[in-house]
């Protein structure tokens, strides 16, 4: 992880460009950056994009450390609220709450960044509904969508989305509509490259071939390895509660989540928490340490595990000499840690807070039904003979989606006028 010594030391463009690389697991393009990177001119501009759906979770953390590594490296960074995405993944941001949803993500990842001691005022926030559907560049926008949509087969813009765009069995036509935005916004954000995960590689192979088709040149893409979640065969996702730590989840929360995750002894591949070690507590220690990761695990009678490094802890686990038992509460105090300040952020703003409840409204507490006696469907005042009345609240899942009767309506607007407030599209209606 790149330290103020690092900065220091990333001068000339091969040292640069190795802190940009640092870590990654694939690079396409590469040559986009080198070039840019050699004349010296300008700063590299990067942009990394997060649909605005459920809250951001610890996973997080590995993205942000890497945007450190951009910002050590003199790169310019660009971090898309991306609003109308999470509004296209098979409605997981709801009309009625995208807005709300955007300041929250805005509280969440400047405290998050402020965590891991990153310089937040070196970042640019972006709300994607603010140029993708408003005024004359909105306009703009839409006419290149279309040109777009034009060069791009429905078959190809499904396999693009299929590893991010959430899959059903009949997709609504917006999962397609999605990887095109993705691969245009590189061009409307001015950008020399996009970071993702892995799993957005598809969508940036889509934007490499697509952009030049209608005029605008390629960029590079820059992708973090994806690190398991805490239960067994499936990555961090706000879809799986259990899978993954929210920022703001009570002390309690943690330790409960962490001690029941999947880490089966001598097992290190797939391990969600020895991964989690590797892409976030050891890079987010060296911040602390004069760049040198260091991670602590206390045992109780023999002298204390030190490791400055993945391959050592990945061999000791492997061993049995770094166990579970000894590993898990290591992790969570060194988790704890880092996220005192964002839970001490959030339970002292009485205004994020408030924000967190409109976006992410709890859902309504069960009624409690009196037992209706079945008096057959001839007495008087019968009601279609099933004993139901109105159909379920809508209610918010883990993901950011809702369900329930009144779901179509909370997820498109209620008319195209308040569809239009809320993502902005006329005046007043800004995130």
């Amino acid at each position: 992880m790149a330290s103020s010594t690092d900065a220091q030391l990333a001068n000339t463009p091969q040292e640069k460009f190795a802190l940009i690389k640092q870590n990654l697991q694939e690079v396409l393009n590469p040559e986009i950056i080198e070039e840019i990177l050699n004349k010296n001119d300008r700063p590299l501009s990067i942009y990394w994009g997060t649909a605005t759906t459920g809250k951001p979770h610890c996973g997080y953390f590995v993205p942000m450390l890497k945007i450190a590594e951009f910002l050590a490296a003199g790169c310019e960074v660009k971090i898309l609220l991306a609003d109308v995405h999470g509004f296209l993944d098979n409605l997981k941001a709801p009309i009625e709450l995208v807005a709300e949803r955007v300041k929250y993500y805005r509280y969440a990842i400047t405290e998050l960044l402020k965590a891991v001691q990153v310089d937040i005022s070196r970042l640019v926030f972006v709300t994607g509904s603010d140029y993708q559907t408003s005024g004359e560049k909105g306009a703009r926008y839409f006419m290149d969508l279309l040109r777009l949509s034009t060069s791009v087969s429905g078959h190809d813009a499904t396999k693009a989305g299929s590893d991010v765009v959430k899959q059903t069995e009949a997709p609504p036509l917006s999962s397609q509509i999605y990887p095109l935005m993705q691969a245009l916004d590189e061009e409307y954000l001015g950008v020399d490259a996009q970071f993702g995960g892995v799993d957005q590689r598809k969508i940036f192979t889509l934007a490499v071939e697509a952009l030049p088709k209608i005029g605008f040149r390629k960029r590079a893409h820059l992708m973090n390895p994806l690190i398991p979640g805490l239960q067994e065969g499936g990555k961090m996702s706000s879809s799986d509660p259990d899978s993954k730590i929210d920022l703001i989840d009570e002390e309690s929360v943690v330790r409960k989540k962490l001690k029941k995750a999947f880490c089966p002894p001598k097992q290190v591949d797939g391990n969600g928490v020895l991964s989690f070690v590797e892409y976030v507590l050891l890079p987010a220690s060296a911040f602390k340490n004069n760049g040198t990761p260091k991670f602590v695990v206390e045992r109780r009678d023999a002298e204390p595990l030190v490791y400055t490094g993945i391959a050592d802890m990945k061999k000791d686990y492997a061993a049995d000499v770094l166990s579970p038992q000894i590993l898990k509460p290591a992790v969570t105090e060194a988790l704890l840690e880092i996220l005192a300040p964002i839970r001490k952020t959030f339970t002292e703003s009485k205004e994020w807070q408030a924000v967190e409840q409109r976006a992410y409204p709890p859902p309504p507490a069960p009624e409690k039904k009196k037992k209706v006696k079945n008096l057959g469907s001839r007495f008087p005042g019968a009601k279609g003979g099933d004993g139901k009345e109105n159909g379920a609240p809508v209610e918010a899942k883990p993901d950011g989606h809702v369900e329930g009767e009144g779901a179509q309506e909370v997820s498109v607007g209620r008319s195209t006028e308040s569809a239009m407030e809320n993502m902005s599209v006329q005046d007043g209606g800004k995130a």
